[in-house]
């Protein structure tokens, strides 16, 4: 992460969730995974943190890590990192106007985000992109890591000989996966949170990040009550109804589509289709995917 990232995207990517390692590595047409993986870490091996160190234990953690990015990087170094949503903070900035010099706008985001994080931003590092509004003025979406906890993940990578010349959040990765041509809600699950977004005309309108004490046994009703609040606060403001909802994170058993198409009338699918993984015969359910496959295929 850096003020702004404008590198090219590597083939390979990388998560690191709370309770595994998943890794991929797109094909040539760059539409569909050659191959993927996971690895199991042990309980607690990694705990998500937007302030405290996250590793727990790293040597289980970089072994896994290790093992998983060697079973499907082929000659690829350059890695795409996805990090835990709970180890960042992405906010949503509305500014009339930025300057037109990189380093100044960057300046005026980080002075404007001193106000709302829990921590000192001058410890942190700040990744952000920035478009136009209908309105006629800027919105920036900036992604904030405490500088020692984006190295400590980091560092997992380069002991691994790979160089992580991307890094990302899960949910930020994950919509890359997402048609969100038309107002869309993207809900993504993991083992301690649960993320929503919504987007519409490609862009982010708004992003969540909430505690999700009940992991990947959150019922689809469960998860429905949670995502209602964003859905009444989108609609309320934008006066716009949700069209499509993409899910990811927990299987199709959890009644997630039904519970939600019965909320908001919208279409219901999993974020991550088959034809996103090709004849790949890992047995890495598709679900869990969403962060990898988003990165590789935006």
């Amino acid at each position: 992460m850096g003020e702004k990232t404008t590198s090219s995207r590597p083939r390979l990517a990388c998560e690191i969730a709370a309770d595994r390692v998943l890794a991929g590595l797109i094909s040539e047409s760059g539409h569909i995974l050659d191959t993927y993986a996971a690895r199991e870490l042990p309980p607690g091996a990694v705990v998500p943190d937007l302030t405290e160190l996250n590793l727990r234990s790293p040597e289980a953690v970089r072994q896994a890590v290790r093992e998983v990015l060697e079973s499907v990087a082929g000659r690829s170094r350059d890695v795409i990192a996805i990090l835990p949503d709970a180890a960042a903070r992405v906010a949503l900035l509305d500014f009339d106007t930025l300057p037109p010099k990189a380093e100044e706008a960057a300046g005026v985001v980080r002075f404007r985000l001193k106000k709302s994080l829990p921590f000192d931003v001058d410890k942190a590092k700040i990744s952000y992109h920035h478009h136009a509004t209908a309105e006629g003025g800027v919105r920036v979406v900036a992604v904030v890591m405490l500088t020692h906890v984006l190295d400590e993940y980091e560092a997992l990578f380069h002991d691994a000989g790979f160089s992580p010349g991307v890094v990302v959040p899960s949910m930020i990765a994950a919509l890359g996966a997402a048609d969100a041509s038309r107002p869309t809600l993207v809900v993504k699950v993991d083992a301690r949170t649960t993320s929503i977004a919504i987007m519409d005309q490609e862009q982010l309108l708004l992003y969540r990040t909430l505690e999700n004490a009940r992991g990947r046994e959150i019922t689809g009703e469960q998860l429905a009550e949670e995502v209602y609040p964003s859905v009444v606060f989108f609609q309320d403001t934008y006066h716009l109804n949700l069209e499509k909802i993409y899910v990811s994170g927990v299987p199709e058993s959890a009644g997630a589509g039904a519970a939600l198409r019965t909320q908001t009338g919208a279409a219901v699918e999993e974020l991550v289709s088959s034809s996103h993984l090709g004849a790949s015969t890992s047995a890495v359910p598709r679900w869990r995917m969403a962060g990898v496959v988003g990165a590789l295929v935006s």
